[in-house]
């Protein structure tokens, strides 16, 4: 669910670190008026303001179909914002706040979930993965008893991940996959590293916290998500998919992916909504708006989801080699260094069909722009990384 720099034309996913590549979009730019997203927040159809140009801009070279996004000011104003086309074949306009596969962003989620645990006494970050999940990772030099949940959450526990070297979409597109495979699947492999002793993003290491999440609180962390984060929130866009779910249940731009290597003009793509997303599981399954994500960013930096201690060691970041520089990594957090001085918190996620990038400043701006499918020129990679910091820094 991300790359260091940009998707190889390949159609294979290597482990991207998720807020390093960026966003993109066809020709076209269209807005509507959405209804208020809850009480005390004004939304407003966007303008021709920076933002809007710079989402013109993703989608001019046409290397991808549609955009969208949401800014939301410290006080919970929203203005959302859209460009391109959200149907290749009907030409339909992009819908305004629109749902979209958030892939990555997922791990906030996750990692929320297991520090909230960590507040409630019932998991230690620093204790070995091995006393929730014993004798679980083992095999090619891979050991839980070396490993600690504050490893897994930051991704330097070494397990290689499972996405690296994963098949075309084409091939798995409506294929369903058990967590534990997705789990094997990494520890087939040699670690990259000795647990603590560098930094790699790993997909794997995410599914490794899921099944923690539902050993020690015996319920599906797609539950544990919604009970104690989605609703909380009031986040009404996001959702869990369910078993065998292929389908996004509302508004939405369709999605798509290049038929053949290094071909990303729009008669190479093909639409890839529908698919079965159990391979992102607790790295990557989520779906939702980009409201929802500021609005959960905002709920996660006012102290509403994690208490102070855990919020604080959320926040701690380090060097994720891969990312700009600037850029740093947390608890399933990322830092990002902004144009306009200072910084965000937020993350990412790539998924076949969309791409997302997100961000809210310690002032509580917050903005998420999303696009339909993934760049594979650094060009177009780079204007997705603009577009998120002007929407910051407007």
């Amino acid at each position: 669910m991300s790359h260091p720099t940009v998707k190889p034309p390949s159609g294979t996913r290597r482990g991207r670190p998720a807020l390093a590549v960026a966003l993109a979009v066809a020709v076209l730019g269209g807005m509507a008026l959405a209804a208020p997203a809850s009480a005390g927040t004004v939304r407003k159809n966007g303008s021709d303001d920076a933002v809007q140009s710079s989402l013109d801009k993703v989608v001019r070279g046409g290397e991808l179909p549609g955009a969208l996004a949401s800014v939301r000011d410290a006080d919970g104003r929203v203005r959302d914002y859209t460009a391109g086309v959200g149907d290749l074949k009907t030409k339909a306009e992009v819908p305004v706040d629109g749902q979209v596969r958030i892939a990555s962003n997922t791990k906030m989620f996750t990692a929320v979930v297991a520090l909230q645990l960590a507040g409630e006494g019932k998991i230690k970050l620093d204790a070995p993965v091995e006393k929730y999940l014993p004798k679980l990772i083992r095999g090619k030099g891979n050991d839980g008893r070396e490993i600690t949940t504050r490893q897994l959450l930051q991704h330097t526990s070494g397990l290689h991940s499972y996405t690296a070297g994963m098949p075309s979409i084409f091939k798995i597109q409506h294929r369903y996959t058990e967590p534990h495979v997705l789990l094997d699947t990494g520890l087939a492999h040699k670690p990259d590293f000795a647990p603590g002793k560098g930094w790699a993003y790993s997909n794997t290491g995410y599914v490794a916290l899921g099944l923690l999440i539902q050993k020690v609180t015996g319920r599906p962390i797609g539950e544990e998500i919604t009970e104690r984060i989605i609703k909380p929130a009031g986040l009404r866009g996001t959702y869990w998919p369910g078993i065998g779910e292929e389908g996004i249940r509302g508004p939405h731009p369709s999605g798509y992916a290049a038929k053949k290597p290094g071909k990303q003009a729009a008669e190479s793509l093909a639409d890839v909504t529908r698919l079965d997303p159990s391979w992102g599981w607790a790295a990557g399954q989520l779906i939702g708006t980009p409201s929802d994500l500021n609005l959960f960013l905002a709920a996660l930096m006012d102290g509403k989801l994690l208490k102070p201690a855990q919020l604080k060691q959320m926040k701690d970041t380090m060097k994720a080699p891969g990312f700009p520089a600037g850029w740093t990594y947390g608890l399933g957090l990322l830092k990002i260094k902004l144009s306009c001085g200072g910084y965000a918190y937020g993350h990412g996620g790539d998924i076949d069909g969309y791409e997302t990038r997100t961000g809210i400043t310690e002032d509580g701006r917050a903005a998420t722009i999303a696009v339909t499918a993934l760049p594979t020129t650094q060009a177009a990679a780079d204007k997705v990384n603009k577009a998120l910091d002007t929407a910051l820094c407007s």
